[in-house]
């Protein structure tokens, strides 16, 4: 094909003018060498391509044919480099991102906007799916970003933290009122003994096991000796926080993403003996030699070392 590509460029000058001579001033070659280029061409495909009169030439079936196919391909040739010509000017390209939910909910929305702010050509996809999802889709490279928990597994991934999360336990006024009259004891005695009373009498409203950040509370209840014995299982960390409104009992969730309702007084925090200790959040790529401009745009505007 590589041998080919330029008798097939002057094949097209031929059957576009219909003249070899008119050919020959078109590509700024001598008469003979286009002549010659046309029969070396029906030569190596061992067919007859232009009739040949007086007037002109002019393309055989099986000419025309070709000549067809040949446009097409120089149209594809052509597309492809109005395409580069667009990512090199416009900046052009393609991104996807794995986050978790929560995390594009209150992570991820402030970097994508200032990223497509600056980058309005580059098409950005979100892949909203659970951390270790999103790890392991970076490490099988189907995704080219992903926004994650400081997760302990992060092998051929380079991490760059963004922010420390503090864990919370969190709940309302009422629902330590209701819970305290139920069990004939003052909301002060609910807090005695590290929240034993709490412990074991509370309604916990926890993410689903395979959370990330559920793994991490679990870890955490393990090593200070707490076993939690009514507890609610949720999806998403929205709901953990709307279901803590309406009292119906105590959810652990992501202090930061809380300090409006804290603040308000909507949800207090519960206190704790030892604090959960603080987890880093971050974006993750593969660690590989290259990457796609669009993908490198992204990594420069989070750190200039993480590309």
């Amino acid at each position: 094909m590589e041998g080919t590509l330029n008798l097939y460029h002057i094949f097209q000058a031929v059957a576009r003018s219909g003249n070899i001579s008119q050919a020959a001033k078109e590509l700024y070659i001598s008469q003979p060498a286009v002549s010659k280029s046309i029969s070396r061409l029906e030569e190596l495909l061992n067919t007859t391509l232009f009739y040949r009169s007086s007037r002109g030439v002019s393309l055989t079936e099986e000419g025309a044919l070709l000549q067809e196919q040949i446009q097409k391909a120089f149209d594809s040739i052509a597309y492809g480099e109005e395409q580069l010509r667009k990512i090199n000017e416009l900046g052009i390209g393609q991104i996807t991102i794995g986050v978790s939910t929560t995390l594009c909910k209150y992570v991820l929305l402030p970097y994508l906007q200032r990223f497509i702010r600056e980058n309005p050509h580059i098409r950005v996809s979100i892949a909203c799916q659970p951390t270790m999802e999103t790890v392991s889709n970076l490490q099988n490279g189907s995704i080219d970003i992903g926004l994650i928990g400081d997760v302990p597994d992060k092998k051929n991934l380079h991490f760059q933290p963004v922010m420390e999360i503090q864990d919370e336990f969190v709940t309302t006024r009422r629902y330590l009122q209701n819970l305290s009259t139920r069990l004939g004891v003052t909301i002060t005695q609910l807090y005695e003994n590290n929240n034993s009373l709490l412990w074991s009498n509370g309604t916990f409203l926890l993410l689903n096991e395979e959370n990330i950040s559920r793994r991490y509370i679990n870890s955490y209840l393990f090593g200070e000796k707490i076993e939690i014995t009514q507890a609610i299982e949720i999806s998403t960390m929205d709901l953990l926080i709307e279901f803590a409104r309406i009292d119906m009992g105590i959810a652990c969730v992501i202090g930061n993403f809380v300090e409006k309702e804290i603040e308000e007084n909507a949800l207090i925090k519960l206190p704790l003996a030892v604090p959960i200790p603080g987890r880093n959040i971050g974006f993750a790529r593969k660690i590989q030699a290259d990457y796609p401009i669009a993908v490198r745009k992204f990594c420069a505007m989070l750190s200039p070392g993480f590309i």
